[in-house]
């Protein structure tokens, strides 16, 4: 896979002990999974540091070590040896060194909301005809998107990848490694807002993928979202922009959209293409997966698949835990949407549960929205009307939801229906001890991931 010069040209580091005419079959960072002939990576993170496993690592078959030069550690082993001063940087500098080996097209995936799910989508339509690689699950970040990209192979023709950012810079950073050919910014939300500031800034980091665009540096974006809307159409060298959309006729837009039975069905630019090509079926509660199914058709129709074989792809779909899932549960029906939470997904979320028909009760258990700095409180409180039209029962998990209790009240919600807790737990106790689930009530569950909501249903 790699050659030892390879590696430290690729890292900019300095051999400090072996032969350097070696080479390595893999790349890792995990001493427990590490392969005969591989290169592990000492890499420090909020919970281990791989500079003490590298004595394990070289046990199990590690014949190259890359570590930090800030670790004097004495390596009594014929191993080669790698200085460099960050390791998580190196394992970028290699992943990008990796991905110049291959001319296959690159499909980088941003946005506020919905980039996981686009992800998938496009990954599960391009397999019909292609083998493709995609990042799992949200491994979305500077390890994991690195990790994902040393996936690669000859056998691969596309790669369809996920790029996340909570901290400025990452964007560009995560672009540079994985040079894609097509990027889709899915949408600006006040996600993050703790380290971003203001929308504007988001903007920026999220638009700032188009640096480290190649050719044919093709840009999808939605022609919905107010700030990617000002780009959409703006001349710009050497870059192609295409939009997609449900409120605007983009280049690719869907409409007549209806509600049954648990999914969405709308067509896809109607009145260009024949009807009997442009049905559409998404098996979701959710809205906003149109935009993520319109995204994804359109780069599908740019590598030449047929509208009948991309819809038939998204009526088999499965889309991932913790969205929108309907789950039935002690004689109730869960609305799983625990994955995470920002103010455009609640809206979302909200949006499904006013719309589910239901002779029961609606019941809402909201754990805070994380990293939005001094506007956290804002953002919760503007959701307080809605919460006391939509919800019968309402049971906030954390500081900042228990604001949005306090001020729902004010919008009719009675005493007595609202609750407020600080774990996932108490709110499990709540809901089945004081509020007594009965048949046919509706439970919407949301929270950011560190909320850890999903385990009102998980504990047993």
């Amino acid at each position: 896979m790699f050659k030892i010069d390879e590696l430290i040209k690729a890292t900019r580091g300095r051999l400090v002990s072996g032969i350097k005419k070696g080479s390595v079959s893999g790349i890792s960072i995990d001493s427990r999974q590490i392969k005969k002939n591989s290169a592990f990576i000492a890499i420090k993170g909020n919970n281990f540091d791989g500079h003490n496993f590298i004595e394990e690592a070289i046990r199990k078959g590690a014949v190259c070590i890359i570590k930090e030069a800030r670790y004097h550690i004495e390596i009594k082993h014929d191993v080669d040896v790698i200085d460099v001063p960050d390791s998580i940087r190196a394992l970028g500098d290699i992943a990008a060194f990796w991905r110049k080996k291959f001319s296959i097209p690159v499909i980088a995936i941003t946005g506020s909301n919905g980039k996981t799910t686009t992800k998938d989508m496009l990954a599960h339509i391009l397999s019909k005809n292609f083998n493709v690689l995609k990042n799992e699950g949200t491994k979305n970040n500077q390890i994991g998107l690195p990790l994902a990209l040393l996936g690669l192979n000859p056998a691969h023709q596309i790669a369809v990848l996920e790029l996340g950012t909570n901290h400025p810079g990452e964007i560009e950073y995560l672009a540079r490694i994985c040079s894609p050919n097509i990027a889709i910014i899915t949408n600006i939300g006040p996600s993050h807002l703790a380290y971003f500031k203001d929308l504007k800034k988001v903007f920026q980091e999220k638009y700032s993928i188009v640096k480290y665009l190649k050719t044919p540096r093709i840009l999808v974006l939605n022609a919905d979202d107010d700030l990617l809307r000002g780009r959409l159409y703006k001349k710009t060298k050497s870059l192609f922009t295409l939009g997609f959309g449900v409120s605007y006729q983009a280049d690719f837009f869907a409409s007549r959209i209806t509600y049954q039975n648990h999914r969405i069905e709308f067509c896809v630019n109607p009145g260009i293409i024949s009807s009997a090509k442009n049905k559409f079926t998404l098996h979701t509660l959710g809205y906003n997966n149109i935009y993520n199914a319109i995204a994804a058709t359109l780069v599908a129709r740019i590598f030449g698949m047929e509208y009948r074989d991309i819809s038939l792809r998204l009526s088999k779909f499965v889309f991932p835990e913790g969205r929108l899932k309907v789950i039935p549960w002690n004689k109730a029906i869960l609305i799983d949407d625990t994955y995470n939470s920002n103010p455009n997904s609640l809206k979302q979320a909200l949006r499904v549960l006013d719309k589910f028909n239901t002779d029961g009760r609606k019941i809402f258990i909201m754990g805070d929205m994380l990293e939005l700095g001094r506007q956290a409180r804002h953002f919760h409180q503007e959701f307080s009307r809605d919460v006391a039209s939509i919800c019968d029962i309402f049971i906030s998990v954390g500081r900042f939801s228990r604001f949005l209790a306090v001020s729902a009240k004010a919008f009719g919600l009675r005493d007595d229906k609202t609750f407020s807790c600080d774990s996932a737990y108490q709110a499990r106790d709540i809901l089945l001890n004081r509020v007594s689930i009965r048949k046919g009530d509706v439970i919407l569950l949301k929270g950011s991931r560190a909320m850890r909501i999903e385990e009102v249903f998980k504990t047993r």
